[in-house]
């Protein structure tokens, strides 16, 4: 079985989307649309694909059965509510949305319509993250008891409308998830403006009833290109590059590093999404797992605002949000 899939929004992330699409062996015929008609052009003569400007017209003529959004966060909610209505799979990079409002309704209205959502955290088809959930599952650190992220860089050409936190701080709240597989009791996030119109920099502290906790630092203000992860458990240390996917196991005894090839995320992450759909199986994260991290992204930055920490439970019970 293979698939019909556009992918709707080509600037930067997108073009990427569509070169690992092409790549992919079960993908019968590609296309892409982008409201800027000279980059549709570009890039459909790059990657000899079919072009349009209107998603909707491009989904009924192409009869496609799957469309990625790489769109700005603001128009991902009328983006996705649309291609579900028409009954096909979504792939929406993060964030789902703008607020946690619209995400609700998009996964309750892709469960209304039977289709898959998916949602683009990217780094849970990192290699080195899941080698390392691997190990930690073996017992090679111990229990973990506490994760130490540094995702931090130089504004990013391609950010139009949220801040850091939703940005690349979200990547490092899922990856937490991802690993710990629970959910933070609390959180506190300290967050400001330095030089650009939303949050630039922000450090995030995720404290779990059992008494883990996952720390995260974050910003746009750092000239290198920064993203590692330090896993600490009662018997040891991991360190993960994101990057270079380098880990190294550390314990009372040695320091080694765990040799492993070398794979690109976001292949193994879009594969991921149409197998989900030709063998039928819910993708991972699912549109309620990624709500889920949404949400958490969304106390960080209320706990930077009101300056203190936050119960998650009782705030999403004060916002009334049901999932």
């Amino acid at each position: 079985m293979s698939l019909r899939v556009g992918v709707i929004g080509v600037g930067y992330w997108g073009q990427n989307h569509v070169r690992v699409l092409k790549q992919l062996d079960n993908i019968e015929a590609l296309s892409i649309c982008d409201l800027n008609t000279e980059t549709a052009r570009l890039v459909a003569k790059k990657y000899q694909v079919k072009w349009y400007t209107d998603f909707e017209e491009m989904i009924k003529r192409e009869k496609l059965d799957a469309v990625t959004i790489c769109t700005p966060t603001s128009t991902h909610s009328n983006i996705a509510v649309k291609v579900i209505e028409l009954g096909v799979h979504v792939f929406i990079e993060k964030p789902m949305t703008s607020t946690i409002e619209e995400a609700i309704m998009v996964v309750d209205k892709a469960n209304e319509a039977g289709v898959k959502i998916m949602v683009g955290f990217i780094e849970r088809f990192n290699p080195a993250v899941q080698i390392s959930k691997k190990l930690i599952r073996q017992g090679k650190i111990g229990k973990l008891i506490l994760s130490s992220a540094k995702r931090v860089s130089a504004y990013p050409i391609r950010i139009v409308d949220v801040d850091v936190i939703k940005d690349y701080g979200i990547h490092e709240i899922d990856v937490a998830r991802y690993l710990y597989e629970k959910e933070p009791s609390i959180i506190f996030a300290a967050a400001g403006k330095l030089i650009h119109r939303l949050e630039d920099h922000a450090n995030i502290l995720m404290l779990y009833n059992s008494g883990e906790s996952a720390f995260i630092e974050t910003n746009w203000l750092t000239p290198k290109k920064i993203r590692k992860l330090t896993l600490t458990g009662t018997n040891g240390i991991i360190d993960l590059d994101y990057i270079t996917q380098e880990i190294i196991i550390q314990d009372s005894n040695d320091r080694y590093i765990f040799e492993h090839e070398w794979e690109e995320p976001l292949s193994n992450e879009l594969k991921q999404f149409i197998n989900s759909i030709i063998n039928n199986f819910d993708p991972t994260p699912s549109g309620k797992d990624a709500l889920m991290t949404h949400i958490l992204a969304e106390v960080a930055l209320q706990s930077a605002f009101l300056r203190k920490a936050i119960n998650v439970d009782e705030y999403i019970e004060y916002k009334n949000w049901i999932f």
